[in-house]
């Protein structure tokens, strides 16, 4: 299967009409055509197939152009074809007379256009060889407007603003029959007015689009398209040239002037299947012959003061000083100025055209200008807003230098400087065309600076309170969890709720900052949080140590009495009994330091009992001992636990493996400070040698 061309960009065909004079027929090498609807208005099919066959267009794919002309009787159609697309219709020979030359429809090959172009010279209308009968040329304008793609209408001048003009009629049946059989598909019109006058281009062009306005608005149309306009299903240009007979030079020095001829390739059939597509479109018309049938052609009314505007917009648009523009100073001076010469380039061109038009597209221009310029004027807003924002940040925290006192008047003075260097930049960008308002970019920076303001006033009171709560709690907290008994947490629970009286609603009395309610109450519910994190983070870090101060529990508790003087192991010390109320002492540290305790509960004396039982008592049975088998103390939540059970039970047999040499010590201390006792029969002998010992020294 050979490879598809890729789909025209119409370029070339857009490059003829606007650039090519008008030069001698070719109707050599190169030109092929062919008779395609027979006067007799039957199709020629095998003629159209041979065509396609012999010039190779079934091969391309959708890479196809087809360019139709319709108009009066004897208007030089066939000759501008020729002239335009190198083709070799028949034209008319004016030295015999005016007469019909083209019937029916013809279909040729341009030699010199890419992609592959089909010209078609359709038979002119108002003929007098058809007399009244006008059903074949409004089926074969029709069958251009439904199969072209560029649709060129021959009319004369003089029928410009006629009400019975020649084509009048006849357009006003097209539009009702294109929206009836066919999709919208646009079709590009061109209005060739012939034997132009004096009469200015702009006057007959305005003229001329107001007559198909208004044949548009009084057609007929289907309840779909009653509000749809025009230009959904054309694009229109006009453009006028002077009589060849007369003027024969003028006429061939004349060009079309525009840009591009696109046509839609959305509905467009593969040319392999396009001599089918004609076949049926064709029978489609001839069957509705007698009915008045809407179109399926969009037009776009593009007139020259647009072209010349869109020219205008790309050159400003492709300008590279606006690449680098944003970065300098002076933008709004300097792009004021381009916008200025961009539109005073566009009157300039389009001075001769219709007032209104040129107005209307003038707008329009400036609009996209300043549509295109916008972002760029964003960007830059956004650029001195975010430096504004920088260079206030990194001044006010100088200016403060961790000073809180007098923090209302600095922030209201850095506030209002920085917003006025702002005001200023925002004067250099400002565009002159332009009416855009900078009070949301100014609200934003200004929004920005008081919840910076706000944040750092926060930060300084948070630092400041804080410090004074870790002065007034770490070290009293630390002292009370390592002192471990009884009324250690009742004692730290009354602290913390005296820190936290102490400082709530200070926050603001402290700096001297305008702060609302909201902010106050802020501000005190996390120093709360803060004042019992500071109990936590410290029951924590000494139960991290438990260990320790266990041991160093049992060693004050074993080796001092009660009066903290050292003990003295003689026989009248029950180390056994020291060492049990040690060992329990010792525990009720465990226990202390197992669970927090800042809401008033009273899980501490379920905890103590649980460990009491479970490693003090002698007897303990296999369930008492299950009770530290776990993760979880009973009744506590994980967020307060410290010392899981588990845990307990392996500090404690560490604890018992640390301070048991203690123990066996004393003991040995206590043997060694007894007194020496003696059996009976010792003493009788160091009786009786002491006694013979004396009796001989006596002697």
């Amino acid at each position: 299967m050979p490879k598809e061309a890729e789909p025209p960009s119409y370029s070339t065909l857009a490059t003829s009409l606007s650039q090519t004079a008008f030069s001698s027929p070719v109707s050599g090498d190169g030109c092929c055509s062919t008779l395609l609807v027979g006067g007799d208005r039957e199709f020629n099919v095998n003629g159209f197939e041979n065509f396609t066959k012999f010039t190779g267009f079934a091969e391309v794919g959708l890479s196809y152009l087809v360019v139709a002309i319709i108009g009066p009787q004897s208007s030089g159609k066939s000759t501008l074809l020729n002239h335009l697309f190198h083709t070799n219709f028949k034209e008319m020979d004016a030295f015999r007379g005016r007469s019909q030359t083209t019937k029916g429809i013809w279909v040729a090959k341009c030699p010199t256009i890419h992609p592959f172009t089909l010209v078609m010279d359709m038979e002119g209308t108002d003929g007098k060889e058809r007399g009244e009968d006008t059903a074949f040329e409004k089926q074969t304008t029709l069958f251009a407007l439904a199969v072209a793609d560029v649709v060129l209408i021959n009319i004369w001048c003089h029928d410009i603003g006629r009400e019975h003009a020649s084509n009048k009629p006849l357009l006003n049946t097209v539009f009702q029959v294109m929206m009836r059989l066919f999709g919208p598909r646009k079709t590009t019109l061109i209005f060739v007015i012939r034997d132009k006058t004096k009469t200015p281009l702009e006057n007959l062009e305005s003229e001329l689009r107001n007559d198909i306005q208004k044949i548009w608005a009084s057609a007929p149309k289907p309840e779909a398209h009653k509000e749809t306009p025009l230009s959904e299903f054309f694009n229109v240009e006009v453009v006028a040239l002077s009589n060849y007979e007369e003027k024969e030079d003028a006429f061939k020095a004349e060009k079309f002037i525009h840009n591009e001829l696109a046509g839609d390739r959305q509905a467009v059939v593969p040319a392999s299947g396009f001599s089918l597509s004609l076949q049926e479109i064709w029978e489609k018309i001839k069957k509705n012959r007698d009915l008045d049938i809407p179109s399926i052609k969009v037009l776009v009314a593009t007139v020259r003061c647009e072209e010349i505007a869109n020219e205008k917009y790309s050159a400003f648009a492709a300008n590279e000083e606006l690449k680098v523009i944003s970065v300098h100073p002076g933008f709004g001076k300097k792009l004021s100025s381009m916008i200025y010469t961009c539109i005073s380039g566009y009157d300039e061109e389009a001075t001769y055209y219709d007032e209104g038009v040129k107005s209307v597209k003038r707008k329009q221009l400036e609009e996209k200008l300043l549509q295109f310029v916008q972002p760029k004027f964003q960007d830059l807003l956004e650029l001195k807003r975010s430096f504004t924002l920088d260079k206030f940040k990194e001044a006010f925290d100088k200016d403060l230098d961790g000073v809180i006192k007098g923090f209302s008047v600095t922030a209201r003075n850095s506030t209002e400087s920085f917003m006025a260097q702002f005001d200023e930049g925002c004067a250099d960008a400002v565009i002159k065309q332009a009416n855009w308002d900078t009070s949301k970019v100014r609200d934003k920076l200004r929004r920005d600076i008081e919840a910076h303001v706000a944040s750092v006033h926060a930060d300084k009171i948070k630092n400041h309170c804080e410090a004074k709560l870790r002065e007034l709690l770490s070290g009293p907290v630390e002292a009370l969890l390592k002192q471990a008994n009884n009324m250690t947490w009742p004692t730290i629970r009354r602290r913390l709720r005296e820190a936290e009286s102490a400082f709530s609603g200070s926050a603001a009395a402290i700096s001297g900052f305008e702060m609302d309610e909201q902010t106050k109450a802020k501000i005190d519910a996390n120093l709360e949080k803060y004042v019992r994190r500071i109990v936590e983070d410290k029951a924590k870090e000494e139960a991290r140590r438990v260990l320790k101060h266990m041991e160093e529990r049992f060693k004050t508790k074993f080796s001092y009495d009660s009066n903290s003087i050292p003990r003295v192991w003689n026989r009248r010390e029950n180390i056994g009994a020291i060492a049990r109320t040690a060992h329990s002492s010792s525990l009720e540290v465990l226990s202390v330091m197992a669970v927090i305790r800042l809401d008033g509960d009273d899980d501490g004396h379920k905890i103590q009992a649980t460990l009491n039982s479970a490693l003090l008592d002698k007897d303990m049975s296999t369930t008492t001992n299950d009770l530290l088998a776990s993760n979880t103390w009973e009744e506590v939540p994980s967020s307060k636990t410290l010392i899981i059970p588990l845990k307990c039970k392996e500090l404690w047999e560490e604890f018992k493996e640390n301070t048991k040499d203690i123990v066996s010590k004393a003991i040995a201390e206590q043997k060694a400070n007894a007194p020496l006792q003696l059996p009976p029969w010792v003493i009788g002998c160091l009786i009786f040698v002491g006694y013979n010992a004396i009796t001989r020294l006596i002697r």
